[in-house]
């Protein structure tokens, strides 16, 4: 655990804008370094399997603990041992208790330096004794004076003070790190909300006003109305007939608005403005060169 390292870590970690990611590079990134056998992360979160959590009997509040977040490791007696599972035993841990829960409960950071395997508050000794675990350091993760998880590591060398105390700088910034990861998240969350909100007030729109902005009761317009509802979703070409001022255009309008081109541009001309001499090359075409600037 040199500077370097750790920043290499860090710079790496802040890249990335999920929480997932970030937990992942955080315990891989310290996984991967010269004497570290298993690298961890718990945050704090409500209870959620009290019933079947075999810390039950050790937890004073059950209404919340630390979650097993993000692991990474490897064994060097067993392969086939996947320390990267979120299951196990210490998935859920009590705050206040042990090691990782005395952390979390108080904010402070803990070492041991060495001799790890013969401390008497070591749950499995022969576990840490078989896997030449011989040291220990945890960090809480606190953001803006709030503790909400700890990062802890287990080496098979000896951990120095300077190491823990880089450890500790870099635990300040896997914090912020994941604290911007979690409001970018939650950023995402809300547009997608309010983008589906949008949408389903634009249905409501759509429906409360039937066909666009035709309003009306009358038999006829419900018969002009029902000649729209045939034709729109068909590739026909229609022509509409009447008066200025009688609502063509709403009506083409509506009929665009249920067609299958409803997602493309509905181009609106006044034929009254073309000169005579360009109507067919408007309407129809023409070939380049046909005449001056023709293209």
């Amino acid at each position: 655990m040199e500077p370097r390292a750790l920043q290499s870590i860090a710079l790496a970690v802040a890249e990335a804008r999920s929480v997932q990611l970030v937990l992942q590079r955080i315990v891989e990134g310290l996984a991967g370094q010269p004497g570290i056998a298993l690298a961890r992360i718990w945050l704090i979160a409500p209870g959620d399997i009290c019933s079947t959590c075999v810390m039950r009997t050790e937890c004073p509040d059950q209404s919340r603990c630390l979650h097993l977040a993000a692991s990474a490791g490897r064994s060097r007696r067993d392969s086939a041992d996947d320390w990267g599972r979120l299951t196990g035993d210490f998935r859920r841990m009590p705050l206040n208790e042990r090691k990782i829960g005395r952390i979390g409960g108080s904010g402070t950071p803990l070492l041991v330096a060495e001799n790890f395997a013969t401390d008497s508050a070591v749950v499995r000794p022969e576990w840490a004794r078989m896997e030449g675990i011989v040291a220990f350091a945890g960090q809480p993760l606190i953001f803006k004076g709030e503790t909400f998880g700890v990062l802890a590591v287990f080496s098979r060398a000896a951990i120095r003070q300077d190491q823990f105390e880089w450890l500790r700088t870099f635990a300040d910034q896997a914090a912020v790190a994941l604290a911007n990861a979690r409001a970018f998240e939650e950023v995402v969350r809300l547009r997608q909300q309010l983008e589906l909100e949008r949408d389903h007030l634009r249905e409501e729109v759509r429906e409360a006003l039937a066909l666009g902005d035709i309003v009306g009761e009358s038999p006829a317009l419900h018969a002009v109305l029902g000649q729209v509802a045939r034709v729109a979703p068909t590739n026909a070409s229609v022509l509409l007939l009447g008066e200025s001022g009688t609502g063509k255009e709403l009506v083409a309008s509506a009929i665009h608005d249920r067609s299958s081109r409803r997602h493309r541009a509905f181009v609106r001309v006044n034929c009254a403005s073309v000169h005579a001499d360009l109507f067919e090359s408007e309407f129809f075409g023409h070939i380049k060169g046909a005449f001056t600037g023709a293209v």
